[in-house]
């Protein structure tokens, strides 16, 4: 068996448990840790680590595909998992001696932290005095490093550099009381006048991926991009099997039949599985042709760039519209809080808020598309 089938199946026989547990996730705002002890046994956090660190190693697709069975049981756990999973993409800008370092315990490395730059690093010898408190940290209270953006005050261009901290150097500071997403435990966390050695920091916009293979010539933003809009879709295929299971049981109130005999309800059932099935397919193809673009050459053209970041953004439009049909659909049953498609929805507006995915990025995408010069650092 390979490791791809390894991990997805084991994956799926984690599935059934995950989703008994979406209460007590919610709750408890994090994912427990006897269940990421579980999705690491599973080899969720080295699905995207090289061989050569004893890593999974596996194409963008399969490990889309993984994430997405976590997404689809639970979004805030599929969430997580995908946040977590991205520490070969994230420290692989690291210098190859450091990141040998960190993967120097195995390969199930998980880091968390923030692209935002609120932190400042002041340069001093052999590297910088970092002070700053940042947001949205999934996973922090599991991870192994975290990933903190800060202005550099030393007058380089471009002024910011992220730094890479160990857990023993953050405070993570109770903030995650959110609607949406609640399980991914994304508080704040504080650092204070910790020193972080040059060679623990990177450039996200200047560096170059230290690992040889072709996960590390896709730019991080398409990779995020893609990979957020797989866990919407994944959000949203669950409720669409949801809205199904409650329609063949459901009677509306004064109707002659269930809500699974409805022609208008069926009509909207089959268009929006029809959106759903669009959007999948261009994000699968969109991710197929961005492994097959970094497998044969460094360079990515611009266009694809935009291009993918198009579809990611349209992606998470069409998941978010499937969602509202299903919430909707569901009626007065929809707003329990037992019911799954409430929090479906809350989960995938949470999602939806997120910069990487955020509607007017189709206007700068367009705008590379159209051949006009636009601020391409953020695509």
């Amino acid at each position: 068996m390979n490791g791809t089938n390894r991990i997805l199946d084991a994956v799926r026989e984690l599935v059934p448990h995950i989703a008994s547990r979406g209460d007590e996730i919610e709750q408890a705002r994090r994912v427990p840790p006897d269940l990421v002890d579980a999705l690491t046994d599973a080899g969720c956090f080295r699905m995207l680590a090289p061989r050569t660190h004893s890593g999974a190693d596996l194409e963008l697709t399969a490990q889309m595909r993984v994430i997405a069975e976590l997404a689809q049981a639970d979004g805030s756990v599929g969430w997580t998992t995908m946040i977590g999973g991205a520490a070969p993409v994230i420290l692989g800008l690291l210098p190859r001696a450091t990141f040998d370092k960190v993967y120097a315990d195995g390969p199930d490395v998980i880091v968390g932290g923030a692209f935002n730059p609120t932190g400042v690093a002041t340069p001093v010898g052999g590297g910088y005095r970092v002070t700053g408190q940042w947001a949205f940290a999934s996973g922090c209270q599991h991870c192994h490093w975290f990933v903190a953006h800060c202005f550099v005050d030393d007058g380089r261009l471009p002024p910011i550099r992220m730094m890479v901290l160990p857990p023993a150097d953050v405070e993570i500071k109770d903030t995650w009381s959110v609607a949406g997403l609640c399980g991914t435990g994304s508080h704040d966390f504080v650092v204070n006048d910790a020193f972080v050695p040059a060679e623990r920091t990177f450039s996200l916009f200047e560096d170059e991926s230290c690992l040889a293979g072709p996960l590390g010539r896709i730019p991080e933003l398409s990779f995020s991009a893609l990979e957020m809009a797989n866990v919407a879709v994944a959000i949203a295929q669950g409720a669409l099997e949801e809205i199904g299971a409650l329609a063949v049981r459901k009677r509306p109130m004064l109707a002659e039949g269930t809500l699974a005999t409805n022609p208008l309800f069926q009509h909207r059932l089959g268009e929006a599985g029809t959106r759903l099935r669009a959007a999948r397919t261009l994000l699968y193809t969109d991710a197929e042709e961005a492994w097959c673009t970094a497998e044969n050459s460094a360079q990515f053209p611009l266009e694809q760039r935009a291009r993918i970041r198009a579809t990611a953004t349209w992606a998470v439009g069409m998941a978010s519209s499937v969602v509202d049909f299903a919430y909707s659909a569901g009626g007065g049953t929809s707003l329990y809080s037992h019911s799954p498609l409430q929090r479906r929805l809350r989960d995938i507006r949470a999602l939806a808020q997120h910069f990487a995915v955020k509607p007017d990025t189709l206007t700068k995408a367009g705008a590379v598309l159209a051949g006009q010069q636009v601020d391409v650092s953020l695509l």
